[in-house]
């Protein structure tokens, strides 16, 4: 426009008076919920089906708990994930891709210290078809030895890399200093433990571990939950177990102490990894847990962010979290920093673990996260894959659609004081963790911090 006059950002959000007020945030509309089916079939299998039509697809998640204590477990299952779904008694590797196919389908199989997971999806109509192929799998998969053997060398090659990467490194040091040698702790194997399985060794483990009872199958989708579990029932009658899948045993609590510096040779950048007891996602104070937790470091207008990312610039992210599994809840931290700023920014995550439990959230801070809080679950379970992915991590801490549709309530609920005493948790000394860097430019920065263990 002739004549305009450009003004800046700043001077667009201010006026005479001073900044321009933000709007209130409005209230979430309550998300509609679905239709779900929840019962546990003869074989012990546990099914919750839910209707969501927004397309006419299904989205199925199964979840078979597969813990193991013996050293080379982690390194059989890997191999067990890679080749289930490569041939069965009645269909070869390209027969079970063909007739996915012909359904707009998809299954995958992975596997971590808890579970056996298989994803999967195809069109509503083509859903007993899905099913068919699935349960072809788990009751006749053969592991052809050519499969094996071709999976297990490309295993070998992406676990070698894998453990090269600084994220892969800090995990595996931050689990091994939480947990020491629990099975929880094993979450990459070695890649000379993969080498070494045979195929016999993953038939004998697919025997005596992949079971229906204690497993559970989510169907969501454009479907009727009824007839849904009825397909189920048909489609899985001949998979039958006496003993149950095995959970993964209780983990210990993690108990704050001294950060470890891990050396990691010729390091620019440093990883740090923070983590201390919380609570289960079934305990009451939770709901207070996760809105301190959110204005703490949880999402990006967090205190965390504000400091060493915006104020400080010491990092491109940062980011704290809850992880959960049955009976127990632990906070998790981390930030990627460079090297010469490490120190400085594990004073800075120290200093912010302090204030939230010495300068508890204000009341603008308590509402922000709570309406982002409600505001992220109503997004998150909006999508066919988003709602079964919850009902499946819910559905393993021995949770339903109830708990679910309860929770923006609960949030609701919490108070600014109940907030406050949350924040409690996040004292410093509550907190253990590593930092995975070049220990030579490290040593002398975070020997000066004290509470840090030198290699």
């Amino acid at each position: 426009m002739t004549g305009a006059t450009h003004r800046s950002a700043e001077e667009i959000g201010r006026t005479e008076r001073g900044p321009r007020p933000l709007p209130e945030l409005g209230e979430p509309r309550p998300g509609r919920q679905p239709e779900v089916v929840d019962t546990v079939l003869d074989n012990g299998l546990r099914v919750l089906a839910a209707r969501h039509g927004s397309v006419p697809m299904v989205e199925l998640r199964l979840r078979i708990p597969f813990a193991g204590d013996d050293p080379s477990h982690p390194a059989r299952a890997e191999v067990l994930a890679e080749t289930l779904l490569t041939g069965t008694e009645r269909r070869d590797r390209v027969r079970m891709d063909t007739d996915l196919a012909a359904v707009g389908g998809t299954l995958q199989a992975s596997v971590d210290p808890e579970r056996l997971s298989v994803t999967g999806d195809a069109l509503a109509s083509g859903m007993d078809t899905l099913l068919d192929v699935l349960n072809d799998a788990l009751t006749g998969a053969t592991y052809p030895e050519h499969e094996v053997n071709g999976e297990r060398e490309r295993l070998v090659e992406r676990i070698t890399v894998a453990r090269s990467q600084p994220r892969v490194i800090a995990r595996e040091e931050l689990q091994r200093h939480r947990y020491g040698d629990h099975p929880f702790a094993r979450e990459v194997p070695q890649a000379a433990d993969v080498a070494e399985v045979t195929t016999e060794q993953v038939r004998e483990l697919h025997r005596r571990a992949v079971l229906p009872r204690g497993s559970t199958l989510v169907l969501v989708g454009d479907v009727d939950p009824h007839e849904a579990v009825d397909a189920v029932s048909r489609a899985f009658s001949g998979w039958q177990s006496t003993g149950s899948a095995r959970e993964l045993p209780e983990l210990p609590p993690v108990e704050g102490g001294d950060v470890r510096l891990v050396h990691r040779e010729g390091a620019v950048q440093s990883q740090l990894r923070f983590s201390a007891q919380a609570v289960p996602r079934t305990d009451e104070r939770y709901p207070a847990l996760q809105i301190a937790n959110l204005v703490f470091g949880g999402y990006f207008s967090s205190r965390l962010v504000e400091n060493i990312r915006e104020d400080k610039g010491y990092t491109y992210g940062a980011h704290s979290t809850f992880e959960f599994t049955p009976g127990n809840g632990t906070i998790l931290v981390d930030a990627d920093t460079a090297s010469e700023v490490t120190a400085a920014a594990l004073l800075e995550i120290r200093y912010e673990f302090g204030r939230l439990a010495l300068n508890p959230p204000t009341t603008a801070e308590v509402e922000s996260a709570r309406q982002y809080a409600i505001g992220g679950l109503l997004t998150s379970t909006s999508s066919q894959a988003g709602l079964a992915s919850t009902l499946m991590n819910l559905a393993a801490l021995g949770l339903g659609q109830e708990w679910l549709a309860a929770h923006p309530d609960r949030l609701r609920a919490v108070t600014v004081d109940e907030v406050a005493e949350a924040a409690r948790w996040y004292v410093p000394t509550a907190f253990t963790g590593v930092v995975v860097g070049d220990a030579d430019q490290l040593g002398g920065q975070l020997r000066g911090l004290g509470g840090v263990t030198l290699p």
